[in-house]
């Protein structure tokens, strides 16, 4: 990603926008959970959602913590999510799943929706997150044979 101007307050003390990674622009740890308990409280209350919702269990409260670790490791902050699942490679194991694009276009437009929400994320980050997540859904899909 290419550096972005954040609020500073977000950025973090004493690290330049140029050498301060997706996660600390965020402001760390706190808003990136946040931003996946509100993807899945989208989930769990918007209908047009319900497709994505019904392949998950009925409590979505564990799943919106690995989501958060996930996309806190994978945005440059710790990489617990990796350490504790040695060798998991999120795109295998999604892809061993069997989801369809649609339930990818699902996922993309949630995960965006959830980014836009917050406000004091930096608009052309957001984007660039989204874009990634979304190019990364959709690698994920299985186009159904036929």
């Amino acid at each position: 990603m290419t550096a972005i101007k954040v609020d500073s307050a977000r950025a973090g003390q004493g690290v330049s926008m140029s050498e301060a990674t997706p996660f600390e622009r965020i402001g760390g740890a706190a808003p990136v959970q946040a931003l996946a308990v509100r993807f899945y409280a989208l989930l769990d209350s918007d209908p047009a959602y319900a497709p994505l919702r019904a392949v998950h269990g009925p409590d979505l409260a564990p799943i919106a913590v690995s989501l958060g670790q996930f996309l806190t490791a994978w945005l440059g902050g710790p990489r617990d999510w990796f350490a504790e699942r040695p060798g998991t490679c999120i795109m295998r194991m999604h892809r061993l799943l069997g989801f369809p694009p649609a339930l990818a276009d699902q996922w993309a437009s949630a995960m965006r929706a959830a980014i836009a929400a917050d406000p004091a994320l930096d608009t052309d980050l957001g984007r660039q997150i989204g874009d990634t997540l979304t190019r990364m859904a959709h690698a994920m899909a299985v186009a159904p044979e036929g």
